[in-house]
C-alpha cells in the first residue's frame, strides 16, 4: 500500500513536494509517537508524578513543620516574657524591701547615734561638774588657807582657830560666789 501511493505519485507524472512528508514517513514516525507516547505513559509519567507527589508531602510537611515550630516559638516567646515580667516585679520588691529596711536600718542607726550622744553628752555633763565640784573644793581650801594668812598679816595677830578662820572663808566665799552672778545679771 505504501508503495502504491509512492507508485500514483509518481505515475501521474508529478513532482513530489517537498513540504508533505511520504505517507510512509508519517506512519512511521506515528508508530514510533505512539510506542514512544506509550512508554512515557506507562514508565516516565508514574515515575514524575511520584516525585510530584513527594514534593508535595514534603512542601506541606515542611510548611507543617514550620507552623508548628512558629506556634512552639510563640508559645516559648509568651511565657519568656512572662517570666521577663515576673522578674522584673520581684526585682521591684526586692528593690523596695531593701529600700525598705534600708530606711529602717538608718533610722536605727540615727537612733543609736542620737542616744551615744546623747549618752556621751550626759558623761561630759557629770564629769565636768564633778571636776567643777573638785575644783571649788580645792580652791576653797587653797582660798581659805591664803585668806587666813593674809588676813593673819593684815590684823597682825594668828588667825589659827579653825573655827573663826573657818567662817572668814566661808564668808569670802559666799562673797565671791555672789559678786560673778551679780555681775552675770546687769
Amino acid at each position: 500500500m505504501i508503495g502504491s501511493f509512492l507508485i500514483l505519485g509518481s505515475a501521474e507524472g508529478a513532482k513530489p513536494n517537498p513540504l508533505v512528508p511520504a505517507v510512509a514517513d508519517i506512519a512511521i514516525s506515528a508508530i514510533t509517537f505512539l510506542v514512544l507516547l506509550f512508554i512515557v505513559m506507562k514508565y516516565v509519567v508514574p515515575a514524575f508524578e511520584k516525585v510530584y507527589q513527594d514534593r508535595v508531602t514534603a512542601i506541606e510537611g515542611g510548611l507543617e513543620k514550620a507552623e508548628k515550630a512558629q506556634a512552639e516559638a510563640n508559645a516559648k516567646l509568651v511565657e519568656y516574657e512572662k517570666q521577663l515580667a515576673d522578674a522584673r516585679a520581684e526585682a521591684n520588691r526586692i528593690r523596695e524591701e531593701a529600700r525598705g529596711e534600708g530606711a529602717q536600718i538608718l533610722a536605727e542607726l540615727k537612733e543609736k547615734a542620737a542616744a551615744d550622744a546623747a549618752r556621751i553628752t550626759e558623761q561630759a555633763h557629770v564629769q565636768i561638774e564633778a571636776e567643777r565640784q573638785a575644783a571649788i573644793v580645792s580652791l576653797r581650801s587653797e582660798v581659805g588657807t591664803l585668806a587666813t594668812q593674809l588676813a593673819s598679816k593684815i590684823v597682825g595677830e594668828s588667825l589659827n582657830d579653825d573655827a573663826r578662820s573657818q567662817r572668814v572663808v566661808d564668808r569670802f566665799i559666799a562673797d565671791l560666789e555672789a559678786q560673778p552672778s551679780a555681775g552675770a545679771t546687769r
